[in-house]
């Protein structure tokens, strides 16, 4: 058995692009657009699992992005929570450098990396994403250390 990928549901593709690629950094390395069906499929893979296979991103662990197309009047399915499959995990060199990056860009930290090993942010529909560091913790810092909790994880 191999793990191949976790597939979300998304509301808005833009905003989901722009968390999951400039936010997380992870790649686009398949795409779908189905016009019978009216939906997108976009797989991504972190950078680090990508390198040295012959066929760039099929064997990585994936996320897809499943986006439903509008309907005819324009409206979107309403998925709920997200919070009901649990999170999706990463692995990161520093979790300080990651959760700055993106707190600039207005994502809020829902759980902060207080002891230097893990933190929880949501995307924009409302998955649940844990960061853990890579390697032993790093050392408590602020503003870190003394970030409360906001919102669920």
């Amino acid at each position: 058995m191999r793990y191949l990928h976790t597939m979300v549901r998304v509301h808005d593709l833009d905003a989901s692009l722009k968390f999951y690629c400039d936010g997380l950094g992870l790649k686009q390395v398949r795409r779908m657009d189905s016009e019978a069906g009216r939906y997108s499929l976009i797989f991504l893979a972190a950078e680090h699992d990508l390198g040295g296979e012959p066929a760039p991103g099929r064997g990585a662990p994936h996320v897809e992005l499943t986006y439903n197309w509008p309907d005819e009047n324009g409206n979107v399915e309403d998925y709920g929570g997200g919070r009901n499959f649990g999170h999706l995990a990463y692995e990161v060199d520093d979790i300080y450098a990651l959760c700055q990056h993106l707190m600039d860009m207005g994502v809020v930290i829902n759980r902060p990396p207080r002891d230097g090993n893990m933190a929880f942010v949501r995307s924009p529909d409302n998955i649940s994403i844990e960061f853990l560091q890579k390697g032993k913790p790093l050392p408590p810092q602020e503003p870190w250390a003394s970030m409360p909790n906001v919102g669920e994880w």
